[in-house]
């Protein structure tokens, strides 16, 4: 029965429990006068002994609709009005053996009532709020999904443009074909080890300190003596699509600077992340080293890199102007300015 509402659904709808003080002991109140008015209307034609019949369904229709407390001041009511309109001796508080226990009996049904009543709000309360807790987790886990499907469709894509770009440099030899393949090796394991760092639950979430990790995985892989890597990182994007982009732009940068830039004394390579001055929405990266530099009349729009050509699609990625030149001295930087 697909159009059937669960009772839960129902009791939600009517119900004043949510409401202010005012409806609900407003209600108590109203519903108490008309019971009182029901009884005294039917009270010439019903037998004697039936002096709470309206006022038991107004208790309980109240303590479902408003709530314990105002049900308790129904019922409290009802009994006094009970007591003194309708259990002999008439109009009066009088109390003999009979009448205790008619109050009595009045007593205890009122309170199994309530209390049996108020154990069911207590019960719908916490499956409401564990029904909206399931719709949230639920919402969560469908979203995260997505991102997930996002995250490894663009992977992919990455994925295929570089293998794309380092199939155009594959020579004509075995040689060449092994050695662009051993390339492209490099480069995916290097991007899943970028992945896991970012995504790794038990990391820390200062992109700072993921990029000084990758330093070290990279000096450590180079096996070249001497060089050293200086990591200052103030700002970094919030997306987690551009700080993988970011994340492999730096990498590049580095491993051309580890291959290129330095001769058998080492040096240093320095990588800075900060806020524009003035412009916080903009991102300043420079990757600067102080080795060989640059040869003269380099131009770098006429290197055949794939490495650069892997840095110029990045930097496309996240939007950035990249430059790239001589540091003033020895050495070479690559800078990108980019949106956060």
């Amino acid at each position: 029965m697909g159009s059937e509402r669960p009772v839960w659904q129902l009791f939600t709808r009517f119900s004043l429990l949510l409401r202010g003080p005012v409806a609900r002991y407003g209600m108590a109140l109203l519903t108490f006068a008309t019971a009182l008015l029901l009884r005294r209307l039917v009270d010439n034609t019903l037998p004697s002994g039936f002096p709470y019949l309206t006022f038991f369904p107004a208790v309980i229709l109240t303590a479902f609709m408003a709530g314990l407390w105002p049900g308790v001041v129904t019922a409290v009511l009802s009994g006094l009005a009970a007591w003194y309109f309708f259990i002999p001796p008439f109009d009066s508080f009088g109390l003999d053996g009979s009448v205790g226990l008619a109050l009595a009996f009045y007593a205890v049904v009122v309170a199994v009532d309530i209390a049996l009543i108020h154990g069911m709000q207590v019960t719908l309360a916490r499956l409401q709020e564990e029904r909206g807790r399931t719709a949230s987790l639920l919402e969560a886990q469908t979203t995260m999904f997505h991102e997930l499907q996002h995250r490894v469709a663009n992977n992919m894509q990455f994925v295929s443009a570089l293998l794309d770009l380092q199939r155009r440099t594959v020579g004509h030899t075995p040689e060449g074909a092994l050695a662009a393949l051993e390339e492209a090796g490099r480069r995916l394991h290097t991007m899943a080890q970028v992945h896991r760092r970012l995504h790794d639950p038990r990391s820390s979430d200062d992109f700072g300190s993921h990029v000084e990790g990758l330093c070290r995985d990279m000096l450590k892989a180079a096996g070249v003596p001497g060089i050293d890597c200086r990591v200052a990182v103030r700002a970094a994007p919030q997306s987690p699509e551009r700080l993988l982009a970011l994340a492999m732009l730096i990498v590049e940068a580095l491993t051309n600077s580890l291959k290129h830039a330095f001769a058998e004394n080492g040096g240093t390579v320095t990588i800075e992340l900060n806020s524009v001055p003035g412009q916080p929405d903009q991102l300043h990266l420079l990757v600067m080293d102080d080795g060989i530099g640059l040869p003269d009349g380099f131009d770098v729009q006429r290197l055949p890199s794939l490495g650069w050509k892997i840095i110029q699609s990045l930097a496309a990625q996240l939007s950035g102007e990249l430059s790239y030149g001589a540091t003033g001295g020895s050495g070479t930087r690559i800078e990108l300015r980019f949106p956060a």
